[in-house]
């Protein structure tokens, strides 16, 4: 150095800068190492900086006021420089030759201004609009300048004269530039043109922020603001930025997974290629994994039987090349920060010795304060920017999992939709794209654990040598007791899973059929099912809590325990060793930092098992094979044949045996080919061979043309009803209008409360069946295709309609007659009028021809139609008579007031009921082969017998579900105190109390012990000091563990249990009204969701709230006692704090219902998708349905980010606070440092270094509480749901044999569904004898199902009375009339559990009853060849026995009750003919001496009755025998004549 400052100048002195109270730094230093810092800086980060700029160019920025004026700034601050060094050439010339020094450093720091002008300008050019390299440089500039400005002040006071005055000026030329630079650096620039923050009506501010807003977070506080004075909604939230979309992310993992997919197969191929492989058959119709012409797996497996498996393409390394380098930015924040980490502890040892000595200057005391205050801060800085990159990268990974996942399941081909169901692809979407989220956050602890690990190993062992390693140990111990713990717990959270997953099964079921459950008064036998489960629920959970109070006293006592190893050992190994302030207190905060990575280790480990297997199963979902779009020949261009199949022989999936054989069909352009066969003999499997659905074994397929097809069970989207018809397509209103009319829906549109803009529910349950049918017709024929599948449209619509259809829209005269129509069907009445006839049998072909051809050839099908024609000739005749004479009325068969579904099903005739499938085995969309289910929408049991105005008010009846927003009333805590208990919640509180006491007691002890070392008297106190100190920290380590058990195993589980009790009592005592305004979902979501937030959320954040209070108030009542001036400090900082937290904690919250109120359309409109993907890919509706859910991810993830942020923003708030805590701390022992021993400092100084964290835990847990604690309210809301009647009235029971001969009597009576309706029944008169069999009939919505419910009380009294045997009903308890009257319900209800339990779950009656009830019902034959005989396990909702063996399981039921009172409400659709004629011989010899009602369908089954009551809109129209009726010629002979019973 003396080569450069010459010998005059020396470069450093220790009396002027260190052992002084007025410290100065040498010129020479000033000069080199201090000008020259911020230079290299910039030279050494300028490369890597221009090069970056190259690659991002964001579009330029005009110039503007801002920076002309930093480029003029620029340009001063060289010529200021090179000032200096002319003048130096100057002095030169007058030969007083100054040191080389001052003309390099001028020379540098001007060329360095150059470069940072040049920078200026290139930032501008490439639209970078606040710089952080130049802010950085301008701050370093500042901070080296700030010596030379105090140094220079101070020599010219010292002397009168200004030695150097050129020099002098132009310093602080520089220096007030320098500072004016770093302002200016702080403002944004204008954004660049043309950018999409211009156009974006509310662009996140996040691209736009300056430096310094970034790294604080700053550019947030705008919406934490809007959210704090109102709750925020969907339209404050800003757009989600370009990169984390889906059409960013959703491709770039799929590009990576794809070449993956490719490298897998071209090694395969290698390594298939040494043995000679087959060629596999081209006719296959899938593509492996995704892509054709991969050997088939049989000879595959042979072949490759003596080689490893195939390698399967790794999924990882697709996820690692997509989102890797991203989060590798994260990872190297990350390793800063843990070095930086170890700064403090260093920086804590030299204040505690400085405290020490006397004869110090007290500026060393300052600077070790402020040095503490600003790594402390540097660290947050940088921890958070290391978290939000995590998390953005886990952010974006779920965006691109799911979808990846939503474009796989649109064209996996059957196979793989068995092996994965709907509900698990959900899950594939939910849970475990969920974990990988949860995994980024961590996953830099794999590595950054260890490494932490080791530093504070190697610090430790610098301040206590080898007895460090007692401490160690013991922390190692730990680890195994952990583990051991964290693995019981998963396997215990398993277990909890699937008796949470069968309590929700069961509770769904009940739910379903809540309405059966209170006809046959079965709730208590259910509610005692439910609570069963949730028994063992609780057993679970409480096994949980005692590992979980364990855990807890390892974790609060492993830093302890620690400790007292250590530092007993090093005391007694050597008589030399004294346990000093300095030792002890930076090994406890070495200690501290050791607790977290040893914490998280297992954790971590944990979370990656369980993304390993979500990875798994993510990517052997993604490497199924899909449906191969060129199965079917699209560019057929033989002109003949729309339609053509040669030979061809089809499965469901590759290993299955076929189920269409050889079919050649060919069908000719603009022809109707009807194909008819028995159940179950490949007519769905034929038309989705057609769609390319199945797996084509050999032969040809060609479709020419577009498609458009109808499946048998209508898909409706939840969307309006027009939507569902447009499907995609432009809106054309006179084409609109006369589809409209051709579907027979208009009437519709009139009832329906929107018109054709009314929301249609999921799966269309607002719709009645033949609606939904409709409404699928009315999609195709608006699609306008050259190629139309019809599968069986016409069932689902009444026989009116049906023959309007065929009229209008099928038939040869229909809108559809130049297209190519292929129409499955039961209606034998429209053969005459195809083209041709295929009739399939068994799979295969059996004949084919026109009707004529068919009867000439007296085949099968002439056969069929023999059995049947007769009747069905004759109805058509009457039908079309009455046709002729009345339009016939729109609203009996198009009405939407159907009281039940079935009521407006097929009212059909015989002959095609004969026909009608009553159990498909493979449904429509080719999914799992099951039975059908006529219970299509759980909306079954909605009346509407309202007029169209009252309407309006019905639909809203449903939709709102309260969002709760703003702050969570004290009077739901409370709520949740009461429940625990009040004593004992206050026992809890005071236990959190004394644990903390006896921590900071250990503390304090221990740093009186350390202030023996000052004294000489150590050895002797030495065994009290130790074993005082383990006493303490013991009765710590007990008190934690009391009240956890007392907390969490106790009294938070009680009020679990007592929470769920009122509920589900609640629930099952409300009304049947309360369950059609509310849909189920909703009250399985309390089941679920909330409960789970009682059983286990709440008593955690509650755990970790009162810990982390309890401690922060324990720092600063430390503090503040060491140094009560600290007080005035805490008070404006507390402030601070509660009104930080109260921002947070009201945008968070708002954030949170945001997000999880748009989560929930990804998954339904997933499970919608899926159901109706064959009908999405006829349309070729494919990338509309991707867009449509990446909008809906996005959307999501539009407010999950803010919820990110919103935490980054508030850790780097909260840890300021926590960082000044630290600086006054230090700043009170320095100057109150004659007063405070060492240890004291120690002391206050680690807790405070602690106290960051736990202020950051405190706000989190404060907001994740009051979340949670919401479900607490809402679990309340139903508890409190207005019951209806008692079940039992102890003084008002009937006598036991009561009802003795069945004799019912109406007086005047009148009942409405709900209150505000209108009446269903006006005021009704009748008397019912004994005995009489009373048939009731009338057109939809007359009120006959209402009839039935009121004698059950389902629908109670408006006005009047009903009386049975003298017995006035609604004076009685509900179960004691319920259970005296048998209803065979109109849709079969089963729950899942052994048949026997289905039939009499309260055990009442013998198996022989049993036995006898099912001889009587014809199930005794089915029932004994079951393996399992009674004890046979019915599927939920009985999905496997069919429709018509559910309905004969229901008379069972009715015929073990046998009471004197029977009602029928007949069921239409469900059932063919055979299985009705059983039950109607079955009533009318089994309950010959009972009443019975019956609510016709079918007129023939009531002609021989007692008599017959017909009801017209609420009133008794008719009421007599059936002949008198008949020949009355009223509206009986009407529908008699209709039926063709009546001429």
């Amino acid at each position: 150095m003396e080569r450069l400052c010459g010998p005059k100048l020396p470069f450093w002195e220790l009396n002027s800068t260190f052992h002084t109270d007025q410290p100065d730094l040498p010129l020479c230093f000033q000069l080199s190492v201090l000008a020259w810092l911020p230079c290299v800086y910039l030279w050494v980060v300028s490369p890597v900086y221009l090069f970056y700029l190259k690659r991002n160019n964001k579009g330029y920025i005009m110039v503007s006021i801002l920076n002309r004026v930093k480029t003029v700034f620029g340009l001063f601050l060289w010529i200021v420089c090179w000032t200096d060094l002319f003048y130096s050439f100057h002095e030169m010339q007058q030969s007083q030759t100054p040191p080389p020094i001052f003309f390099i450093t001028p020379l540098v720091l001007g060329a360095t201004m150059l470069l940072a002008t040049f920078l200026i300008q290139s930032e501008r050019l490439h639209g970078v609009q606040s710089s952080g390299v130049l802010f950085i440089f301008w701050f370093l500039s500042v901070l080296c300048a700030i010596v030379p400005f105090r140094s220079k002040i101070l020599k010219a006071s010292a002397e009168s004269e200004i030695p150097d005055r050129l020099r002098f000026t132009t310093f602080y030329f520089y220096f007030s530039l320098v500072v004016c630079e770093l302002i200016l650096c702080c403002f944004n620039e204008s954004p660049p043109l043309f950018s999409s923050t211009v156009t974006d009506p509310n662009p996140c501010p996040e691209t736009t922020a300056g430096f310094l807003s970034s790294m604080t977070f700053w550019w947030f506080t705008s919406l934490a603001f809007k959210g704090y004075k109102m709750p925020l909604e969907a339209k404050d939230l800003w757009s989600l930025k370009k990169r984390d979309s889906s059409e960013e992310m959703v491709p770039r993992l799929l590009r990576e997974w794809k070449k993956e997919q490719a490298k897998a197969r071209s090694e395969q191929n290698l390594s298939g290629q040494a043995l000679y492989a087959k060629p596999s058959s081209p006719t296959t119709n899938h593509l492996s994994g995704g892509e054709a012409g991969e050997a088939g797996p049989q000879e595959a497996d042979v072949l490759l039987a003596n080689q490893k498996a195939p390698k399967q393409p790794s999924f990882l390394r697709a996820l690692l090349k997509a989102f890797g380098p991203y989060f590798l930015i994260g990872s190297a924040y990350k390793l800063l920060q843990d070095i930086i980490t170890f700064v403090n502890p260093q920086l804590l040892s030299l204040l505690i010795s400085f405290t020490k000595q006397d004869d110090v200057p007290l500026w060393w005391g300052y600077t070790l304060a402020f040095l503490m205050f600003f790594t402390a801060f540097l660290q947050t800085l940088i921890l958070h920017h290391h978290f939000q990159y995590c998390f953005v990268t886990g952010m974006n990974i779920r965006t691109a999992l799911i979808g990846a996942i939503y474009r796989k399941a649109l064209v996996i081909t059957n196979a793989a939709k068995r092996s994965s169901t709907v509900g698990e692809i959900v899950n594939l979407m939910s849970v475990d794209a969920q974990r990988f989220m949860d995994l980024t956050a961590f996953l830099n602890m794999l590595w950054s654990a260890p490494l932490q690990i080791m530093l504070a190993l190697y610090f430790l062992w610098q301040n206590l040598g080898p007895s460090v390693l007692a401490g160690v140990a013991v922390m190692v111990m730990l680890i195994p007791l952990n583990a051991f713990i964290a693995m019981k717990t998963r396997a215990y959270q398993v277990e909890q899973m699937q008796h949470k997953d069968a309590r929700i099964k069961l509770m769904n079921e009940i739910l379903n059929g809540i309405k059966v459950l209170k006809l046959y008064a079965w709730e208590d036998s259910f509610k005692q099912k439910v609570l069963d489960i949730r028994q063992k629920e609780l057993n679970v959970l409480r096994k949980t809590a005692y590992l979980g109070a364990l855990s807890t006293m390892a974790w609060t006592s492993a830093p302890f325990l620690v400790a007292l190893t250590s530092f007993a050992v090093y005391v007694s190994v050597d008589e030399n060793n004294v346990l000093d302030a300095k030792k002890a207190f930076v090994s406890l905060s070495l200690f501290n930092i050791l607790r977290f990575p040893l914490n998280m280790l297992p954790q971590v480990i944990s979370s990656m098992a369980q993304a390993s297997v979500s990875l798994k199963r993510i990517q052997n979902f993604l490497s199924h094979d899909e449906l191969d779009p060129d199965s079917v020949d699209r560019k057929n261009t033989s002109a003949d044949f729309s339609v053509a199949v040669v030979n061809g022989t089809f499965s469901w999936w590759k290993d299955q045996s076929p189920v269409l054989h050889s079919i050649s069909v060919m069908v000719p352009r603009g022809s109707l080919l009807a194909v008819v066969g028995p159940v179950g003999c490949g007519k769905s499997s034929l038309i989705s061979a057609l769609l390319g659905e199945m797996e084509k074994v050999e032969g040809e397929v060609s479709v020419r043309g577009s498609v458009a097809y109808v499946p048998q069970q209508a898909w409706i989207q939840n969307a309006t009803l027009r939507d569902n018809i447009l499907f995609g397509k432009a809106f054309n209103e006179q084409k609109y209008r006369s589809v409209l009319d051709a579907c027979a829906l208009t009437p519709d549109l009139e009832v329906l409360p929107g018109g054709d803009l009314t929301e249609i529910g999921e799966k269309g349950i607002n719709l009645s069946g033949g609606q939904r049918q409709r409404v699928s017709l009315a999609r195709a024929l608006y699609s306008d295709a050259e190629v139309y599948l019809l599968d069986d449209p016409l069932s689902a619509v009444d026989a009116h309609v049906s023959k309007h259809i065929f009229d209008h829209l099928i038939g040869p005269e229909g809108l559809l007659k130049e297209k190519t129509r292929v129409l499955v069907t039961h209606g034998i009445s429209f053969l005459p009028q195809v083209d041709n006839i295929l009739v399939l049998g068994e799979g295969r072909v059996s004949e084919m021809g026109s009707h004529q051809e068919l009867l000439k050839q007296n085949g099968a099908f002439a056969e069929f139609l023999r059995n049947y024609a007769m009747e069905d000739i004759l109805e058509e005749e009457a039908e079309d008579e009455l046709l002729d004479e009345v339009e016939f009325f729109p609203e009996d068969a198009l009405s939407n007031h159907h009281s039940d579904m079935m009521e407006n099903e097929p009212v059909m005739n015989e002959a095609r009921k004969a026909f009608m499938r009553q159990i498909s085995v493979l449904s429509a969309d080719g999914e799992n082969p099951r039975t059908r289910s006529v219970r299509r929408h759980g909306c079954s049991q909605r009346k509407r017998a309202e007029p169209p105005e009252k309407k309006k008010e019905v639909e809203k009846l449903i939709q709102a579900e309260t969002a709760e927003t703003g702050r969570v009333k004290t009077t739901v805590y409370l709520e949740y105190v009461k429940a625990v208990g009040v004593l004992l919640s206050a026992l809890i509180i005071l236990l959190y109390g004394c644990q903390s006491a006896a921590a900071i007691g250990s503390n304090i002890w221990l740093s009186q012990w350390t202030n023996d070392a000052t004294g000489n008297h150590t050895r002797e106190n030495v065994q009290m000091r130790v074993s005082v100190y383990a006493a303490l920290g013991i009765t710590q380590g007990l008190l934690v563990l009391v009240n956890c058990l007392l907390c969490r195993v106790y009294s938070t589980l009680r009020a679990a249990q007592l929470m769920h009790y009122n509920m589900l009592q609640g629930v099952l005592r409300a009304p049947q009204a309360f369950f059609q305004s509310t849909p189920s979902g909703r009250l399985l979501n309390r089941f679920s969701k909330d409960m789970d937030a009682i059983d286990s959320l709440i008593p955690d954040n509650i755990d970790i709230w009162m810990r982390t209070f309890w401690y922060t108030l324990n720092v600063l009542l430390i503090c503040s006692a060491l140094t009560p001036v600290f007080l005035i400090v805490v008070a404006p900082l507390m402030l601070f704090y509660w009104w930080v937290q109260r921002f947070y904690v009201a945008t968070s919250r708002q954030l949170k219902r945001l997000e999880s109120v748009s989560r929930s359309p990804i998954y339904s409109h997933f499970s919608e998708t899926v159901t109706g993907s064959s009908v999405i890919r006829a349309y070729g509706r494919l990338d509309a349905f991707v867009l449509m859910s990446d909008a809906k991810v996005d959307e999501n993830q539009k407010s999950h980010y803010p919820g990110i942020v919103s935490n980054r923003w508030l850790g780097v708030r909260i840890e300021f606070i926590g960082n000044c805590i630290v600086l006054f701390a230090a700043l009170f022992a320095v100057i109150w440092k004659e007063t405070l021993s060492p240890g004291l400092v120690g002391l206050s100084v680690s807790y405070a270094l602690q106290v960051t964290m736990s202020l950051n835990w405190m706000v989190r847990m404060t907001s994740d509480l009051e979340n949670n604690i919401v479900a607490v309210e809402r679990v309340k809301e139903y508890s409190e749901t207005k019951p209806e009647a008692p079940w039992e009235v102890e003084d008002k029971k009937p006598p036991p044999e009561w009802p003795m001969e069945g004799k019912v009597e109406f007086q005047d009576y009148s009942v409405r569904y709900r209150e505000g309706l209108d009446l269903v029944l006006r005021s009704i008169t009748l008397n019912v004898k004994g005995g009489e069999k009373i048939g009731i009939v009338g057109r939809t919505g007359a009120g006959k199902s209402s009839m039935t419910l009121c004698l059950f009380r389902l629908l109670e009294a408006a006005g009047g009375e009903i009386t049975i045997d003298g017995v006035k009903i609604a004076e009685i308890g509900l179960h004691d009339l319920r259970s005296r009257l048998t209803i065979i319900p109109q849709e079969p209800v089963l729950f899942s559990g052994t048949l026997r339990m289905n039939l009499d779950p309260f055990d009442r009656y013998s198996d022989e009853d049993v036995w006898k009830a099912l001889e009587h019902s014809h199930l005794h034959r089915f029932v004994q060849n079951q393996p399992m005989k009674l004890q046979m396990e019915c599927s939920e909702g009985g999905e496997n026995l069919s429709v018509g063996q559910r309905q004969l399981v229901c008379l069972a039921r009715a015929l073990l009750r046998k009471t004197r009172i029977l009602i029928l409400d007949e069921a239409t659709a469900a059932i063919d003919l055979e299985t009705d004629d059983l039950i109607q011989s079955t009533i009318r010899t089994q309950f010959e001496s009972c009443t019975v009602f019956t609510i016709a369908h079918r007129l023939n089954t009531i002609m021989d009755y007692t008599r017959v009551l017909v009801l017209d809109k609420g009133k008794i129209a008719e009421f007599d025998t059936p002949t008198n009726l008949i020949s009355k010629r009223g509206i009986f002979y009407g529908m008699a004549k209709d039926a063709g019973l009546a001429q």
